[in-house]
């Protein structure tokens, strides 16, 4: 994708409406010293356009780097999905990458503790297709009903504007759905030194359909081929105050001396019946799937080599939302996936506007063809004087049958509010594997002392009976997480103990 912009250099310069500009760096005044004149209107119209240079910054997300490249299959999957960007091997898709924090504002650090977004948007002859997930297989909540009060937790107290422990660790500590997320978000793997040196995960449960009709879950994972690299707490704290910038710097430094990143693109499958006898709900964004029981399965791999041109145009104007998909590819029950069907199209059409999809960008580099028409900053002919209501008898255009999808049976028909954690309210298992089985001396260590560091920072009248809950979470993940923890907090074990569920 070339979005080098048109401008033309020993030119004159002219208004936004191609009018030419006698005079740029001076106000037109009545006399030397006077007051200004209100005919100036090249001075009105700079700064109109000056105070109009923000768009509202992302809600989450805001602060990120982005790059484009390609995509290259190098392994078959067609038995599981007829999406044409996988159609043969060495067939290579354009595409762009955003990498992100989540939780600060557009001027925050790199190396804050924090998921990392990692953004996909493939360019495929069958539309954009837009894989939008993180640096872990994992995330914090399992429906997006509970999403605008997680976010607040991450952001400022409303009464200090100050970031605030306390605020974090409640929500965290009545939600223990979320242990599995922090567990990981506590460990190193909070702070990547960088953005090559990360895995990245779709995380959800999506499904695909190959050409017989036949169907499966999967779960996408693009790992790092540059290797994985952390900071520790007290190096990503000394990365705040030398560098916050960091990561974007070392992205545009390496594609720039040619050291294109990559990382490796696969698969997990499950099958339906599978699904149905799986351990977990397959669908809970707060577990994964065993790698030992489903196997990664490669198929190809992600290379960044194009800086953007232009951050704001590229990077700032860049949209994903999980409702783009491509005939091959579909969605699943996933109730957190479900819900940004909905929250990231509506984030981006707030943001942005109605006709952020036209932005070069986002734009899908093959033929579009359908009735939405007008809106704020329609820049693309509107479609001129076609119809613009269907049926009609003008244009013949058709729907496309294959593009409907698959029927699928529910689990039920009943209509009502189901508990997220009914049936499935086993959060410590996986997070107790994690530290348990998967770290080793040094990942412990380094996990307790950063989650020590962050759970002395809550205060107030309550600040006990927080620690307290939480404590019990940990103790359920891991009896020597728990103790870590305890002792590295100085609570009196007696009192703890007293507190401690029954078994």
């Amino acid at each position: 994708m070339d979005n080098n912009n048109n401008k033309q250099i020993n030119s004159k310069i002219t208004t936004n409406s191609g009018s030419a500009v006698g005079h740029y760096e001076d106000s037109q005044t009545v006399g030397q010293r006077g007051p200004v004149l209100l005919q100036d209107y090249f001075l009105h119209e700079k700064l109109a356009q000056f105070n109009r240079e923000r768009i509202p910054e992302r809600i989450v997300h805001a602060k990120g780097t982005g790059a484009y490249g390609k995509f290259v299959v190098t392994h078959d999957i067609t038995s599981y999905t007829r999406a044409k960007l996988f159609s043969k091997i060495g067939k290579e898709t354009d595409m762009f990458v955003r990498f992100s924090t989540v939780g600060g504002e557009r001027g925050s650090a790199d190396s804050e503790r924090d998921p990392r977004g990692f953004a996909l948007k493939f360019y495929t002859e069958d539309g954009n297709w837009d894989l939008v997930g993180n640096n872990t297989p994992v995330f914090f909540i399992k429906d997006a009903k509970k999403f605008p009060d997680f976010i607040h937790t991450q952001k400022r107290d409303p009464q200090t504007n100050l970031k605030s422990p306390t605020m974090v660790w409640d929500f965290w500590s009545l939600n223990p759905e979320s242990l599995h997320q922090v567990l990981i978000l506590m460990s190193d793997r909070g702070t990547p030194n960088g953005f090559q040196h990360m895995h990245g995960f779709g995380s959800h449960t999506f499904s695909m359909v190959n050409t017989n009709n036949e169907w499966t879950y999967v779960k996408f994972h693009y790992k790092t081929q540059q290797g994985i690299k952390n900071l520790t707490g007290n190096e990503a704290l000394a990365m705040r105050g030398s560098d916050p910038d960091f990561g974007q710097k070392m992205l545009i430094d390496a594609i720039a001396a040619g050291n294109f990143p990559r990382y490796t693109f696969s698969i997990q499958v499950m099958t339906q019946e599978q699904a149905k006898t799986f351990r977990w709900n397959p669908f809970d964004l707060t577990k994964v799937w065993s790698q030992k029981e489903y196997p990664l399965i490669e198929v190809g791999y992600i290379e960044l080599n194009k800086i953007p041109s232009n951050y704001f145009a590229e990077v700032e104007q860049a949209a994903f939302a999980p409702a783009n998909l491509v005939d091959g590819i579909g969605f699943s029950p996933d109730k957190m996936l479900q819900g940004r069907i909905l929250s990231y199209p509506d984030a981006q059409r707030y943001r942005i506007g109605t006709n952020y999809q036209s932005l070069p960008v986002n734009a899908c580099p093959f033929m579009t063809n359908n009735y939405h028409r007008d809106g704020a900053m329609r820049f693309d002919g509107n479609s001129g004087g076609a119809p613009n209501y269907f049926p009609n008898s003008f244009d013949g255009n058709f729907e496309d049958p294959a593009a409907k999808g698959q029927p699928y049976e529910l689990d039920s028909n009943i209509v009502a509010y189901f508990d997220r954690n009914a049936n499935d309210n086993d959060h410590y298992t996986q997070p107790g594997d994690l530290f348990d089985n998967v770290m080793d001396a040094q990942a412990k260590a380094n996990t307790i002392k950063n989650i020590v560091g962050a759970m002395s920072g809550i205060e107030g009248p309550k600040r006990e009976e927080i620690i307290m809950r939480q404590l019990c979470h940990w103790f359920r993940a891991s009896v020597p997480l728990g103790m870590g923890i305890a002792q590295g907090l100085q609570i009196d074990m007696e009192k703890l103990k007293a507190l401690m569920p029954q078994r």
